[in-house]
């Protein structure tokens, strides 16, 4: 239980208040700058198997036998889902060979948009949330970053004059 704590928590972070979710996806933010650093687009993709699948299992130890099936200091889905939201940054930087951090626009609108979409839970968001089980906790994050990835998307399409 002590590694699953470790892990939900991401080493802590999820115990800190106000609004541990947003926490959460801050401290994802240096987290995927170093991922993108050591090993680029691939090594981001691979953080985010290994967070969604060490954050499933987490999850399912943490709420086994409880009634609160996700409770708000389990933020490994956020980091999960806030990597997703970054992919085309880092997609881009990679494949360019760019310093990821010269698209610091688009950090914070994968940011803002990842929190906007995972509080209001819109459509497979609030489905995946509804579940009531551990998969569910982590469903609706990676479908909140998806939504933002594709919102990340359309807004770099629009400012670079592509949309």
């Amino acid at each position: 239980m002590k590694l699953a704590k470790l892990i939900g928590t991401v080493l802590g972070v999820g115990y800190i208040r106000p609004a541990p979710g947003t926490w959460g996806s801050l401290v994802a933010l240096p987290w995927a700058w170093l991922l993108h650093v050591i090993g680029g687009f691939p090594l981001l993709v691979i953080g985010i198997l290994v967070a969604f699948a060490a954050g499933w299992w987490a999850t399912a130890k943490m709420t086994a036998g409880s009634d609160d099936h996700d409770p708000s200091e389990i933020v490994i889905d956020e980091v999960a889902g806030q990597w997703i939201a970054l992919l085309p940054l880092s997609y881009a930087a990679w494949s360019m060979g760019l310093n990821i951090l010269v698209m610091w626009p688009g950090w914070i609108a994968a940011f803002a948009l990842f929190r906007l979409f995972d509080i209001w839970k819109p459509l497979l968001v609030g489905w995946a949330d509804r579940r009531g089980d551990a998969l569910g906790v982590m469903l609706d994050d990676v479908i909140a970053g998806v939504f933002a990835l594709i919102c990340v998307i359309a807004l770099a399409g629009l400012y670079h004059g592509l949309l």
